[in-house]
């Protein structure tokens, strides 16, 4: 059998953790990760040394694509990468997958608490973002903020605004993220 890339070994073994996490994460383990990727559990631990590694490479990847489109999203000037973060928040809320691996994560930082300090440090950063966004940082925190809400109430059905409603919401959230004049 040929032998796959290692960066090629390494997403088959991310997106197989992922997969665990949306079905159950409770069933997060190195023996069910590498079977899901079809890889040796040698080969699995070529790449990730234990299952603390591999939870944060697959929070780090988690990040990186949001923050990824969040900067290919963001228009140039004041305010850009906030209306940014509250576009590519939403674009999350309808991609059944994102959802499901966003739920994943999210039980599984709560099942590994020592996790939770990488989306801490993130968040920190993002908090720091929207500060900088040449747009008034209450006004902005603001908008994160809500955003965020909104994100949690769609992940977990707490109620969220639905239809015209909720495209009312973004773009009263967008606007509060422009420059006053």
């Amino acid at each position: 059998m040929p032998r796959r890339p290692a960066g090629e070994t390494r997403d088959l073994l991310l997106d197989a953790a992922s997969a665990l996490l949306l079905r159950d994460p409770s069933k997060l383990t190195l023996d069910a990760v590498a079977e899901e990727a079809g890889v040796s559990k040698g080969g699995l631990l070529y790449h990730f040394s234990s299952k603390n590694d591999l939870l944060d490479a697959v929070i780090d990847r988690w990040e990186a694509r949001f923050e990824e489109e969040i900067e290919k999203t963001a228009e140039p000037g004041p305010g850009g990468w906030t209306r940014a973060y509250v576009d590519v928040t939403a674009q999350d809320f309808d991609d059944p997958h994102i959802r499901g691996v966003d739920a994943g994560i999210i039980a599984a930082l709560a099942l590994h608490q020592k996790r939770l300090e990488t989306v801490r440090a993130r968040y920190a950063a993002k908090q720091a973002r929207v500060e900088r966004d040449d747009i008034d940082a209450v006004d902005a925190t603001i908008v994160r903020l809500a955003t965020d809400g909104l994100w949690f109430c769609e992940l977990l059905d707490l109620g969220p605004p639905q239809g015209e409603l909720r495209e009312q919401v973004l773009a009263r959230l967008k606007d509060l993220a422009r420059a006053k004049d």
